[in-house]
C-alpha cells in the first residue's frame, strides 16, 4: 500500500499534526498511520559547500584562487543532526513512499530546509511528487484544512528558487568577500582574517557610523533655569522655555537651552522674589498596550530589563518552546495572531489562570467583560506570515530557571496585557508667567490603569511628570526659588543589543531608493532569527566589543569600513544590497524573475567586488595622532591603515601583530608602561591561538614574553616590593605575586630559588584574573570560568580552577545530571582532562608559544601550575 511521507519542520510540529489528522503509532522518531509516515527535520540539516575540487585551504586564501564561483554547490550534513539526516532519507526512498508532502515552515526558510534535504536524497531518477502545506496556524482545524487544500509544488516553484538564490548569494558574497579582504590585508606577510558579509558589514557600518559621531562630537555648555513657586494649595517646579523658539539646523538647540551664561543669570535675577500668573490646560490621553512579542522585540526587552543578550534571551525562549512546552515558537517575525485563533486563545487564558495563582485575576477579568473578540490589533491574517507571535501555550512548566522565568513571565504578562483596555491619563500642562518670562510644568495623572494592572500600576508613579498642586481661579503665584543649571550637551549614545536590534530592523529606512525601501520594511537588516548570531558573530571575529551593555567598536571595524570606501566597495557596507536583493527575490516568488537572471547578477557582482579589492590601493591618510611621543625622538605618532608611525623619524609599529590588530590604546599604554598584558587573541602560524606579554626592548620595538623562559629562577632577583601580594603560596606559604604571564611564589624566582610554584594568567584561552587568584589561593577554588578552549577538541568548556593538598592547580568540573539511575549522584563531575586538554607546561619556549607538545598522560588534576 502507497503511502506519503510528511516532512515538517521541526518534532512539535510532528506531533501537532500526527494529533490532529489522528490514526497515527509512533516509531522512535517517526509516526505512521495507513495512509502516511511522519517525521521532521530539526531545522536546518545541511549547508552550502564548494564541492572538493574547487575548493583551497584557509591558508591558501590569495587573489589566485577568487574569486570562487563554483559551476555548482554541494550540500554537507551538520554534524549535530545528521542522524535526522539519514532517519529522513531511509523515508525518502521507502519504496512505499511514492510522494512528499512539505510541511515545514510556511515560508522562504522552511521551503529551502525541505528542498535540501530532498536534494541530498533523491536524484533526477528518483523524484517523487511534491505537495505543500501551507499553515498560518496550529490549530487542529487549520491542520486538517490545510491538509483538505494542498498545494501543487508548481505553485510552490518560485518560492524554492527564492530560497535557493538567497543562500547561494549570501554564500558568494560573503565567502568571495572575506577571502579577497583577508588576501588584501596579509600581502605583506602573515594571515589576517577579515571577514565581511551581507547583513554582518551594513550592520557593522551602523556602530561605526555611531561610533564616529562620539569621537568626533565636541560638547558645548549651556544653561537652564528652573523655578520653584508656591501656591496656596503647596509648591510645584517649571522649566523656562523660549515661547517664540524655532526648529533650526542645530541639532542640540532646544526651547529651554541658553547657550549664554549671563542671559541665565538674568532671568534667574528679574524672576526671582516675584510675583506670576498661570494658565494651564487639561486633556485626556489614551495609551494602547504594547503588541505581542516577535523575537526582536522580546531580545530588545530582555536586554533593557535585565541586560540578557540576544543570544541568551533566543536561548531561553527556545528552552520555553521546546523542553517545557510553555511559548509558542520563537523564531518569528509577526507581532499578530491569525484570526482563527480566538479559540485558542481563550483556552489558553482558561489554563492560565488555573495553573497560576499571579495570573489567575487577569485572566478571570478577561473573561467576565468578554474582551477576547475579533481584533486586527491582536487577530490580523496580513500580519502573520512564516510565524504568528510569541504567546503562552497555557501548558504548566515546572523547575524553570530563574532567566526562564522572567522570559516566560515578560510574554505572558505581555500577552495577558493587549487584551486589556488602554489605559487613561489626564495630562496637565501648566504655564507660569514672571515678568514676561515663561515656565512650564507638565503634569501626568492615571485615571484608568487599564492594562498597566497587568503590570501591578494601579496608581500614578512618573516622577517627570508629578501630580501637581491645584490652583484657585486667577490665584497668582510666587517665585520661591529660581536657579540656574550648568550643562553640556551629550554625545549620541553608543548602541545596545537592544537598540542595535532596533537599529537592524528599521535599516531599510536608511535606504534612499523607494521600491528598495519596502522591499525592506517587512525584514530589515537580516531575520528575528538571525539577528543575535550577527552581533555575537561581530563580537567573536573582534569588531565589537561587548563593555557592559554597550557595543563599542574595534579599530578593526574602523579599518575593515575605511578599507572598503576607498577601494570602492560600497554595496557590501550598505543596506541598500539587503534591499535590492529583498525586492528582486520578491519578484522571484511572484514568478516575475527567473533564478538564472538573479544569479547572474550575483556572480557579476561578486566578480566585480574581488577585481576592486584585488586591484585597489588604499591612501596612507592619518587616522588619528597618538597622545604618548615618538619613544626614539618624542616626535608625533600617526595612526594609518596599516601603521603607527613617527612623523620625524623611521619608527613604525605594525597594527596586525600575529593575526591580532592592536587597539590605540593598547599602543599608548605600551608606550607608557613599556608593557602590557597578557593579551589574547594572537595566533601562531599554525593557527593555534595564545596569549602573551608584550614589552618594548631596547630599540624601542615590541616584542613577545611569555613570562616562563627555560632557567628562569637561576638569574637577577626579582623585586616584588611595589606589588601587593595576591595570597598566600599553597606550597610553601610563603607570598605570591604577579610576574610576567604567571602568578608566582616569591621563592620560586631568582637565583635562590626554593619553591616551584607558578600558575598561568592565561589557561587554555582563558584569562585568570588576579581576583580569581586570590579567591584560589585563599578559599581553594575560583568562580566558574566559562572560557577555557580544549587544545585538542577546539571546543569550549567551563570550569572551576581548584587548589589541591599537594598545591597543585587543576579543574574541577560542574556536576552533571546523571545519564543512568545507577550513575553517582551529588559528586562534582571527574576532573580527569585528556591530553589534548591539559593546560600548557610553564616552560613553554618564548619562540614558540603554540606549539609545545601537551604532556603524554594527563593525571586527575590536570597540571595549571607546577
Amino acid at each position: 500500500m502507497s503511502k506519503q511521507l510528511i516532512i515538517a519542520e521541526k518534532p512539535s510540529v510532528a506531533q501537532d499534526i500526527a494529533r490532529a489528522l489522528g490514526g497515527f503509532t509512533r516509531e522512535g522518531d517517526y509516526f505512521e498511520s495507513d495512509d502516511y509516515v511522519l517525521s521532521s527535520a530539526i531545522g536546518h540539516l545541511l549547508e552550502l559547500a564548494v564541492p572538493e575540487e574547487y575548493e583551497v585551504k584557509r591558508g591558501k586564501w590569495t587573489f589566485t584562487h577568487l574569486p570562487v564561483i563554483p559551476p555548482r554547490f554541494t550540500l554537507n550534513p551538520i554534524d549535530k543532526t545528521a542522524d535526522r539526516l539519514r532517519l529522513l532519507t531511509r523515508l525518502i526512498k521507502r519504496k512505499d513512499v511514492t510522494g512528499l508532502v512539505n510541511a515545514c515552515d510556511a515560508g522562504r526558510e522552511g521551503e529551502l530546509i525541505f528542498r535540501y534535504v530532498v536534494q541530498h536524497a533523491l536524484t533526477e531518477k528518483t523524484a517523487k511528487p511534491i505537495r505543500r502545506l501551507w499553515l498560518q496556524s496550529m490549530t487542529a482545524s487549520a491542520i486538517r484544512d490545510g491538509f483538505a487544500h494542498l498545494r501543487t509544488d508548481s505553485e510552490m516553484l518560485p518560492l524554492a528558487d527564492a530560497a535557493r538564490c538567497r543562500s547561494e548569494a549570501d554564500w558568494l558574497v560573503g565567502i568571495n568577500g572575506t577571502r579577497a579582504m583577508t588576501a588584501f590585508n596579509s600581502q605583506e606577510g602573515g594571515f589576517y582574517k577579515t571577514t565581511v558579509g551581507r547583513v554582518q558589514t551594513p550592520t557593522l557600518a551602523i556602530l561605526v557610523e555611531r561610533e564616529s559621531r562620539i569621537k568626533a562630537f565636541v560638547p558645548r555648555d549651556y544653561w537652564e533655569v528652573e523655578g520653584e513657586f508656591q501656591a496656596v494649595a503647596g509648591t510645584y517646579r517649571g522649566r523656562w522655555f523660549d515661547e517664540k523658539f524655532k526648529k533650526s539646523d542645530d541639532e542640540h538647540a532646544r526651547a529651554e537651552r541658553l547657550w549664554e551664561q549671563a542671559k541665565a543669570e538674568a532671568i534667574r535675577k528679574q524672576c526671582l522674589g516675584k510675583h506670576g500668573e498661570v494658565t494651564e490646560e487639561s486633556k485626556p490621553k489614551t495609551e494602547l498596550s504594547p503588541l505581542l512579542f516577535d523575537l526582536t522585540s522580546l531580545q530588545r526587552e530582555a536586554n533593557g530589563r535585565f541586560g540578557f543578550s540576544a543570544r541568551n534571551t533566543l536561548g531561553l525562549a527556545q528552552a520555553l518552546y521546546e523542553k517545557h512546552k510553555a511559548l509558542t515558537y520563537p523564531r518569528t517575525d509577526s507581532r499578530h495572531l491569525p484570526e482563527d485563533y480566538l479559540g485558542t486563545v481563550k483556552e489558553t487564558l482558561k489554563s492560565l489562570g488555573a495553573a497560576y495563582a499571579p495570573y489567575a485575576p487577569f485572566t478571570a477579568e478577561i473573561a467576565k467583560n468578554g474582551w477576547v473578540h475579533p481584533n486586527k490589533r491582536i487577530f490580523n491574517n496580513a500580519k502573520v506570515s512564516d510565524h504568528f507571535a510569541i504567546i503562552p501555550t497555557g501548558a504548566a512548566p515546572k523547575h524553570l530557571t530563574e532567566p526562564e522565568q522572567k522570559i516566560y513571565d515578560l510574554v505572558t504578562r505581555r500577552f495577558l496585557a493587549i487584551f486589556y483596555p488602554a489605559a487613561e491619563y489626564n495630562i496637565t500642562t501648566r504655564i507660569t508667567r514672571v515678568e514676561k518670562e515663561a515656565f512650564k510644568t507638565e503634569g501626568k495623572v492615571l485615571v484608568t490603569p487599564g492594562w498597566l494592572s497587568v503590570y501591578g500600576k494601579e496608581a500614578q508613579t512618573d516622577e517627570e511628570n508629578p501630580n501637581l498642586p491645584p490652583l484657585e481661579k486667577q490665584e497668582r503665584v510666587w517665585a520661591k526659588d529660581v536657579e540656574v543649571k550648568a550643562k553640556q550637551t551629550q554625545p549620541p549614545a553608543r548602541f545596545t543589543e537592544a537598540t542595535l536590534l532596533t537599529a537592524m530592523e528599521g535599516a531599510g529606512k536608511l535606504v534612499d531608493d523607494e521600491e528598495l525601501r519596502e522591499a525592506m520594511s517587512e525584514r530589515g537588516l537580516g531575520t528575528p532569527a538571525t539577528r543575535a548570531a550577527t552581533i555575537e558573530g561581530l563580537i567573536a571575529e573582534e569588531y565589537l566589543h561587548r563593555n557592559g551593555r554597550e557595543l563599542q567598536p574595534t579599530a578593526k571595524a574602523f579599518s575593515l569600513l575605511f578599507a572598503l570606501e576607498k577601494l570602492g566597495v560600497d554595496e557590501i557596507r550598505s543596506p541598500e544590497l539587503t534591499g535590492l536583493w529583498e525586492w528582486k527575490l520578491k519578484e522571484m516568488e511572484h514568478g516575475r524573475l527567473g533564478r538564472d537572471e538573479f544569479m547572474k547578477h550575483i556572480t557579476e557582482q561578486t566578480q566585480v567586488m574581488v577585481d576592486r579589492i584585488k586591484k585597489g590601493d588604499l591612501p596612507e591618510g592619518t587616522f588619528g595622532v597618538l597622545k604618548t611621543p615618538c619613544p626614539r625622538c618624542g616626535g608625533e605618532l600617526r595612526e594609518t591603515y596599516k601603521r603607527f608611525e613617527c612623523a620625524k623619524c623611521d619608527y613604525k609599529l605594525w597594527k596586525v601583530v600575529a593575526s591580532r590588530q592592536w587597539e590605540p590604546e593598547e599602543i599608548e599604554e605600551l608606550l607608557q608602561k613599556r608593557v602590557i598584558g597578557p593579551l589574547q587573541g594572537f595566533r601562531s602560524k599554525m593557527g593555534r591561538a595564545f596569549a602573551a606579554m608584550i614589552k618594548l626592548n631596547g630599540e624601542q620595538m615590541p616584542e613577545f614574553d611569555f613570562g616562563n623562559a627555560e632557567g628562569e629562577g637561576e638569574g637577577e632577583e626579582v623585586d616584588f616590593s611595589g606589588q601587593e601580594p595576591l595570597g598566600p603560596c599553597p606550597k610553601c606559604r610563603a607570598k605570591v605575586f604577579e610576574h610576567g604571564m604567571a602568578y608566582v611564589c616569591e621563592k620560586a624566582v631568582g637565583a635562590a630559588k626554593s619553591c616551584d610554584f607558578r600558575s598561568g594568567k592565561v589557561i587554555l584561552q582563558q584569562e585568570v584574573s588576579r581576583a580569581e587568584m586570590t579567591r584560589l589561593l585563599e578559599s581553594g577554588k575560583t568562580s566558574l570560568l566559562k572560557g577555557f578552549i580544549s587544545n585538542r577538541t577546539r571546543k569550549k568548556f567551563s570550569a572551576y580552577l581548584t587548589r589541591g593538598a599537594d598545591g597543585k592547580v587543576g579543574f574541577e568540573f560542574e556536576a552533571r545530571a546523571p545519564k543512568t539511575p545507577k550513575a553517582a549522584t551529588g559528586a562534582p563531575a571527574a576532573a580527569k582532562v585528556s591530553d589534548g586538554d591539559t593546560p600548557p607546561a610553564t616552560k613553554t619556549p618564548a619562540a614558540k608559544p603554540a606549539r609545545k607538545a601537551a604532556p603524554k598522560k594527563a593525571t586527575k588534576k590536570a597540571a595549571a601550575a607546577k
